[in-house]
């Protein structure tokens, strides 16, 4: 069974290296292609594309009756995406974000946070309460979408970027190198769950913690990729779209699916620990972004603040586990 876990351990990371790499590429050149800013793709495509697992996962595990594992792995992967993809990729390089554009952004993702947090409030998840958040992200991103295109305007980021944005990618290239690139991501992000989530259940460990850790950090893995592959490239406003898209989708979308599949009650835990603990990361980043937005950039002590938090709310988790 271990050679199995490491063969499928390489396989995914390659993948991931792979998928995020062509992944990227497709977005810049769709951008171009577009004519648009790259945070829309970053926004859109990309965060809703690489929130596609924890969208397959909250409607495979409700409708199998464990919404447990939905709810966790949406509210575990807006920790990842936060501690550990944006984390990560600012250790790797500061990321230089427009300040403005990335502060609206974070605004919105806060008051939805709050919003939702409103819904759990009852400790149930009713039917109609998970239509209603899974119709809203589209007027939302709508929203979203024209009041970026409203503020945008050209700056030093913008030009010193464009040199490596793709040239001759036509749009058809860029869909299939999105989508290739998406398909790769997605089969790397099994392969690395696969093992673990197995092991997990073998020792107990019960779904809703399981969905905040190893199958959230599983499903976010995509954003990492594209992080990663982004940062390198110095594609900042892809970096932060994804997260941020990526996190509005997972609580509208993700939650709302569970929602409307299975209508349930929720457990006390995520009301009383995990949910506030995402509510602070994204809390957090919110407030950086203004304490930073003369410099325009998420330097790498906010990379070591992110993933120190991270590491500590999985410590957390594993001392509760192995302490009961």
């Amino acid at each position: 069974m271990l050679p199995l876990f490491l063969a499928a351990f390489v396989i995914g990371v390659a993948l991931l290296a792979w998928g995020g790499n062509r992944f990227v590429v497709g977005s810049e050149a769709t951008a171009q292609n577009l004519n648009i800013p790259p945070i829309i793709i970053g926004l859109t495509i990309a965060g809703f594309a690489t929130s596609a697992p924890e969208l397959l996962i909250s409607a495979l595990a409700s409708a199998a009756g464990n919404p447990g594992l939905a709810l966790g792995n949406a509210v575990g992967s807006n920790i990842a995406n936060i501690g550990l993809v944006l984390g990560l990729a600012a250790l790797v390089r500061p990321l230089t974000v427009h300040s403005k554009t990335t502060r609206m952004q974070l605004g919105t993702l806060l008051i939805t946070t709050v919003l939702v947090y409103m819904v759990f409030m009852d400790l149930r998840l009713s039917r109609v309460e998970g239509v209603v958040l899974l119709v809203s992200i589209v007027p939302l991103t709508t929203l979203l979408v024209w009041l970026i295109l409203r503020s945008e305007q050209p700056s030093p980021v913008r030009v010193n970027t464009s040199a490596d944005t793709p040239t001759g990618i036509g749009m058809f290239k860029a869909t299939i190198q999105l989508t290739v690139g998406l398909g790769a991501m997605l089969a790397g992000a099994k392969c690395l769950v696969y093992g673990a989530e197995a092991l997990a259940r073998a020792i107990g460990v019960n779904d809703l913690v399981i969905g905040l850790t190893i199958v959230a950090i599983g499903t976010s893995l995509p954003e990492l990729a594209v992080a990663i592959a982004a940062v390198l490239k110095q594609k900042y406003d892809l970096v932060m779209g994804n997260v941020i898209g990526s996190n509005i989708f997972n609580l509208l979308a993700v939650i709302g699916v569970a929602g409307t599949i299975a209508p349930h009650e929720l457990e006390v835990r995520i009301l009383t620990v995990d949910y506030p603990i995402m509510a602070g990361f994204t809390l957090a980043i919110f407030v950086l972004a203004h304490i930073f937005r003369k410099k325009q950039q998420f330097d790498r002590r906010v990379g070591s603040l992110l993933f120190s938090a991270f590491i500590a709310y999985h410590g957390y988790i594993a001392w509760k586990i192995f302490s009961a």
